[in-house]
């Protein structure tokens, strides 16, 4: 059995890879011409796992959730852009789904992530 680094044992990680691999598929979907698209959504696209496997790195708990938050912010970042896509008609809808369909998990662990280490902060402070 492999050993496996801090942020490869999280589901969110996992989840974001997915995510990372159907947005480069959306992307090699569009049309011509639509480059800061392309390339907004490859940046934050690739911001998600970066930054879970940053904070899954930190010991301090501050500091890991601010790794998250990060990751948060840029996986909604991702759910704009492919509101944009969708109307502006440039995405498959079964693309959108499928894409919609991983980042709201993605959020919700995040958020469940960011929470219970604000909630150690707070214990440890008291």
């Amino acid at each position: 059995m492999g050993y496996y680094l801090d942020h490869e044992k999280l589901d969110v990680y996992r989840f974001a890879i997915r995510f990372v691999v159907l947005a480069d598929e959306i992307v090699e979907n569009l049309p011509r011409g639509r480059a800061y698209l392309v390339d907004q959504l490859r940046r934050a696209g690739s911001s998600i796992p970066l930054n879970i496997a940053e904070g899954a790195g930190e010991y301090a708990s501050t500091e890991k959730a601010r790794f998250y938050r990060m990751a948060k912010r840029s996986a909604t970042e991702c759910s704009s852009i492919l509101d944009i896509l969708q109307h502006l008609q440039l995405i498959d809808q079964e693309l959108f789904s499928k894409a919609r369909e991983l980042l709201a998990p993605i959020v919700a662990m995040l958020i469940k992530m960011i929470q219970r280490l604000g909630e150690s902060t707070a214990m440890q402070s008291a």
